[in-house]
């Protein structure tokens, strides 16, 4: 998303495809886009780069949230879903998706009618498997049981614990990955976090609760309190994050968003070292539901969002 879309200032196209190629050939094999990101622009971007290597990789995009003349859109009816993903795969290049996601719950449409438009596009070849974002354990087992779902993804991290309010143990049961999206706390849990007040004008953490001038400085509290558990340990910040989100189960995946290869190559040398698992329990400690500051959404976009909160639970 943050080469398109939603962090500021975006890359130039000749960065972003650097990246991307610097990625596939470090050999990453998970590519995660949308139609929102960039209102078109990422899948573009995305196909234009993973066009030749394209049976290398597996491809996620999404639908339900796009760019209409302009504006951001939610739209779950079924016939909007079979638009969107005939312009997805032109723009991607390929004449199959892998993973589909539905990107919001649209609570004017029921799941059921959302998925089955998804279960659709399985029957015509269109996509290999139906996925579902930021949607409770309640949805989940609504949607799967008209066609089976192969991937939720939700917002999983040290600071945004609502999965464990329901479906971190709900795909467990189903057999469904949870794909967690912002694994570093949108920047928190790096070793360069943003400062509040350098962010551009639409940059999206700008609206979110968590950065703003009451809660902010408490959670970079808690941030350095985490980087100096992670030096202890022989592993960077983001590395220990990335750690504990990997930790979670084995049906827990991390898709960390970057536009830096350095940065590209310090989340994959993750996986080559092991944190002990005391470390990871310290790290849950330090921060947690209960010690972050602030909700991980404003009003307005918490209305749209149908997963389990902290804030609802109290």
């Amino acid at each position: 998303m943050n080469l398109s879309h939603g962090y500021g200032r975006t890359p130039s196209p000749e960065d972003a495809e650097r990246l991307l190629r610097a990625a596939l050939d470090a050999g990453v094999a998970l590519f995660d886009t949308a139609a929102l990101y960039g209102f078109g622009a990422n899948e573009e971007l995305v196909g234009r780069v993973l066009g030749p290597r394209r049976d290398d990789v597996v491809l996620a995009s999404k639908c339900g949230l796009a760019g209409v003349d302009g504006r951001r859109v939610l739209d779950g009816r079924p016939e909007t879903i079979v638009r969107t993903c005939d312009a997805a795969l032109a723009r991607l290049g390929t004449d199959v998706i892998d993973v589909y996601y539905l990107h919001r719950l649209d609570r004017a449409v029921p799941v059921e009618e959302s998925v089955g438009a998804l279960a659709g596009l399985v029957t015509a070849g269109k996509v290999r498997a139906v996925g579902l974002s930021e949607v409770s354990a309640t949805t989940l087992r609504r949607a799967h049981a008209v066609h089976p779902v192969a991937a939720l993804q939700n917002e999983y991290s040290l600071w945004s614990r609502n999965p464990e309010l329901g479906t971190l143990e709900a795909t467990r049961e189903l057999g469904v990955a949870l794909v967690a999206f912002s694994p570093l706390a949108r920047g928190l849990l790096t070793a360069d976090p943003p400062r509040p007040s350098a962010l551009p004008e639409r940059d999206i953490r700008r609206s979110m609760p968590r950065f703003d001038a009451a809660n902010y400085p408490g959670n970079l509290a808690l941030a350095h309190a985490l980087d100096a558990l992670a030096r202890e340990a022989g592993v960077t910040l983001a590395q220990l994050a990335l750690a504990w989100v990997l930790s979670r189960g084995e049906h827990v995946l991390a898709v960390p968003g970057t536009r830096s290869v350095e940065h590209l190559h310090e989340n994959l040398a993750t996986l080559a070292a092991p944190v002990p698992e005391r470390v990871l329990a310290a790290a849950g400690r330090i921060l947690n539901a209960g010690t972050v500051r602030g909700p991980r959404y404003g009003a307005a976009t918490r209305e749209e969002i149908d997963t389990e909160s902290y804030d609802d639970a109290g």
